[in-house]
C-alpha cells in the first residue's frame, strides 16, 4: 500500500470533495433556474391567454366536483407540483382550503411570498415530492389538481398512485398533461395561421421560455401521452375517467378529470 494512499475500496478523500463541490454547483444552478423560472411565470401568466383559459377550465372542475351548499373552506385540494403558486392562490382565493406542494425549494419559497402577501389563510405551501410516499396520510384530500407535472416527472406512475391514495374514496381529480412536445416554430405557425401575428407574438412569452426551460432542467422522460396512454396511466391505479379533452395551444396538452373508484 502506498503511504497515505486510500484503503482499496474506501472512498478516495479528493473523489469525495470533488463529487460535494460539483453536487453544490448543481444544486446552485438548479435554484437560481428555479427562481429565475418562478419570476418568468409570474410575468407571463397574467399576460397569456391560454395559461388563463386553463384555470378557468380547472377551477370549473374543481367547482362542479362541490355541491352547492358545502362549505368550501372544509374542502382541501392538492395542487400537486404547484411551482409558483399561481393557480394554487387562486383556488385558494375561490374559498377552498389547499396546500400546494412541489419538489423546488426555491419555487415554494416564491409560493409563500404570495400567499403571505395575499393573507390565505386557508393556503399552505409545502416542498415535497409526493411520489417518494409518506407526504400526507391516506384519504386526506377532497380533490387533487395537477398541471403540466406528470411528463417531466421521473416516476409519474407513482405519482399517479399516490394521487389516488390521499384522495378521498369518491375524490375528484384533475390532471393536465402535455400530449407533444411544444415546438417554437411550429407552435408559433399554428397560432399565427389561426389568431394573427398579434396573438403569435403574445404566445412567445411562454413557448419561448418554456423551450429553453426545458432544454435546461430535464433530465427525465419527457413522458408525453394521448387519449389512449393517459387513460391507460389512470385506470391503472383505479382512477375512473369522468371527461378527457383537448386543452392549451391547440390541443397541445389533455385534460382528465376523473374520481377515485367507480360511479357515485
Amino acid at each position: 500500500m502506498v503511504p497515505g494512499a486510500p484503503a482499496r475500496g474506501a472512498p478516495s478523500t479528493a473523489g469525495t470533495g470533488m463529487s460535494s463541490v460539483v453536487g453544490g454547483i448543481r444544486w446552485g444552478l438548479d435554484r437560481m433556474l428555479s427562481i429565475v423560472y418562478g419570476v418568468v411565470y409570474d410575468y407571463i401568466y397574467e399576460r397569456f391567454t391560454p395559461y388563463q383559459a386553463l384555470q378557468t377550465e380547472v377551477r370549473g372542475l374543481v367547482e362542479a366536483a362541490v355541491p352547492a351548499a358545502a362549505d368550501r373552506r372544509e374542502i382541501r385540494v392538492l395542487d400537486i407540483g404547484c411551482g409558483p403558486g399561481n393557480l394554487t392562490c387562486a383556488l385558494a382565493e375561490a374559498g377552498f382550503s389547499v396546500t400546494g406542494l412541489d419538489a423546488y425549494g426555491a419555487l415554494v419559497e416564491v409560493a409563500k411570498e404570495k400567499r403571505r402577501a395575499k393573507h390565505l389563510a386557508n393556503l399552505a405551501f409545502r416542498q415535497a415530492d409526493l411520489a417518494r410516499g409518506n407526504t400526507f396520510r391516506e384519504g386526506l384530500f377532497d380533490q387533487v389538481v395537477s398541471i403540466h407535472a406528470l411528463y417531466v416527472h421521473p416516476a409519474p406512475d407513482q405519482l399517479l398512485h399516490e394521487a389516488y391514495r390521499v384522495l378521498k374514496p369518491g375524490g375528484h381529480a384533475v390532471f393536465v398533461n402535455h400530449t407533444r412536445r411544444v415546438g417554437q416554430w411550429s407552435t408559433l405557425r399554428e397560432i399565427r395561421q389561426r389568431d394573427g401575428v398579434g396573438a403569435a407574438l403574445r404566445a412567445l412569452l411562454w413557448v419561448l421560455p418554456n423551450s429553453v426551460f426545458e432544454a435546461v432542467r430535464s433530465r427525465i422522460g419527457p413522458h408525453y401521452w394521448d387519449e389512449e396512454a393517459f387513460a391507460a396511466h389512470l385506470q391503472a391505479v383505479g382512477f375512473t375517467i369522468l371527461e378527457m379533452r383537448r386543452t392549451f395551444l391547440r390541443g397541445a396538452s389533455l385534460l382528465v378529470w376523473a374520481r377515485k373508484g367507480g360511479a357515485a
